[in-house]
């Protein structure tokens, strides 16, 4: 049995009689197999009413999806033009169908398609043993990935992954979550709180979530752990008693691991501990000495409205550039972008005579600094980072926070040349870093923690 290496989703499981004239979740998958490495089309046959070609036909260049006719009484021809567009896929074509097609089921399972249908309320099937049957479009990434094991066995590490369609969008779209296993021997299924998550988790062996994603509502002034001051959304919560429940499985990264990220106090105090970093640099990597607002002078804290309780974070002015530096396993790559100006031109910035307050959702709603003609690009900037000092940085977060992939941001103050960490979060999308570079560390990260684990 050969992998899966084209899929064809039908118009019949496609089209519907609403207004966008598409069942509710066929977006949502057809988003996911425009990255998955699968090629994939949609198919319809040759009598259907040209509006519904043209919307599918729509939807196919969206999602850069091949569009076929396929047809009972000319077969043969439509698999000829399969091939045509396809060429060596590799493996087997998986076929997605409504029951309502049975007359063209017999002809493309002689030709060695495999056929998946799904079934249509009302519809009484008679099931066949040489082919798969399901309910929801969403359960057909979960009949590849059990197709795939089957026909390649225990030399896959089968990749599970949440996270809000944003981000799975940012990290899909260079290549990171192949549905086939690539050159590392991982293969990558989206999960979703849609279908019951035990089933889907069976088939897994490495957990890849975005916890932040899902939480509700923290309790910012309970005086309890981390873990108990976070309500995360229901099926967050159903995943989290999965991963108490089953303490072999793989999870990048333990929610344990990542709670002194989204705690500000607690993730100063560690960072108060680079203060005592030895290397042979004559600079300094240091926490700053998170807040809602800039604050010029000390006694406008007074009438400060922000939401409480709070932590009163250093401004470092530092010529308006940022560091972003990424943790791939055992790799650090970084990155430089413009940032946000120095607190001279921030007050001028006020439109007050009086250097007020500036208050604001958080950092990325304040404007970065202009570009200076007479300043230097960020390459001729590179010998200001001392790479040894935050190499060595990320190595304690690595060991102290006990995270795979996380990232951090560093900022250089003028005068001292002191390096700052300003922030740190876990599972960053680390989109600045090439991704012939980054997304083949990535997959060795999660192949060595996998490794690490068994």
């Amino acid at each position: 049995m050969a992998v899966v290496g084209g899929v064809i989703v039908d118009e019949s499981v496609l089209l519907v009689e609403n207004p966008s004239g598409l069942v509710p979740d066929a977006h949502s998958l057809l988003r996911k197999f425009r990255h998955s490495t699968i090629p994939t089309a949609i198919s319809y046959g040759p009598g259907l009413d040209p509006h519904q070609v043209k919307l599918l036909k729509d939807i196919a260049m969206q999602y850069s999806l091949h569009c076929f006719i396929l047809d009972a009484s000319s077969i043969d021809d439509a698999i000829n033009e399969v091939i045509q567009a396809w060429r060596d896929i590799g493996g087997s074509i998986l076929y997605l169908v409504s029951d309502n097609k049975k007359d063209i089921f017999p002809e493309l399972t002689k030709c060695g398609w495999l056929i998946a249908v799904m079934k249509v309320e009302g519809s009484s099937t008679c099931e066949s043993s040489s082919m798969m049957y399901i309910n929801k479009l969403q359960e057909l990434p979960l009949t590849i990935c059990q197709l795939n094991k089957k026909a390649i066995g225990n030399n896959v590490v089968t990749v599970g992954y949440i996270m809000k369609p944003s981000r799975e969008e940012d990290f899909a779209k260079r290549g990171a979550f192949p549905m086939c296993p690539n050159e590392n021997g991982l293969m990558f299924l989206p999960l979703t709180f849609e279908l019951p998550l035990s089933s889907q988790l069976q088939e897994v062996d490495v957990l890849l979530h975005k916890a932040t994603d899902e939480i509700m509502s923290v309790d910012l002034k309970s005086s309890l752990h981390s873990s108990n001051k976070i309500t995360y959304s229901r099926g967050m919560q159903e995943l989290q008693r999965y991963m108490d429940h089953h303490q072999d499985l793989c999870v990048i990264d333990p929610l344990n691991s990542i709670y002194p990220v989204l705690d500000r106090l607690k993730i100063q105090q560690i960072l108060l501990a680079l203060e005592d970093l030895k290397t042979g640099s004559r600079r300094a990597i240091r926490r700053p000495r998170y807040l809602k607002a800039i604050v010029f002078r000390v006694e406008d804290f007074k009438d400060l409205t922000v939401p409480l309780p709070a932590i009163i974070q250093e401004y470092v002015d530092h010529s308006s550039t940022l560091y972003k530096f990424y943790v791939l396993g055992e790799k650090v790559y970084h990155a430089v972008k413009s940032s946000t100006p120095n607190a001279d031109t921030l007050m001028k910035s006020s439109g007050s005579n009086e250097p007020i307050p500036l208050v604001f959702d958080s950092l990325k709603s304040l404007p970065p600094s202009k570009p200076n003609p007479n300043s230097v690009d960020s390459k001729a900037t590179e010998h200001c980072i001392d790479l040894e000092l935050v190499t060595s940085a990320a190595n304690f977060l690595m060991r102290k926070l006990d995270l795979t992939v996380f990232g951090f941001d560093v900022v250089i103050q003028e005068g001292t040349g002191d390096h700052v960490i300003v922030d740190v979060n876990y599972l960053p999308s680390f989109k600045e870093v090439a991704k012939e570079v980054a997304i083949p560390a990535f997959w060795d990260a999660i192949k060595k923690k996998h490794e690490l684990k068994k």
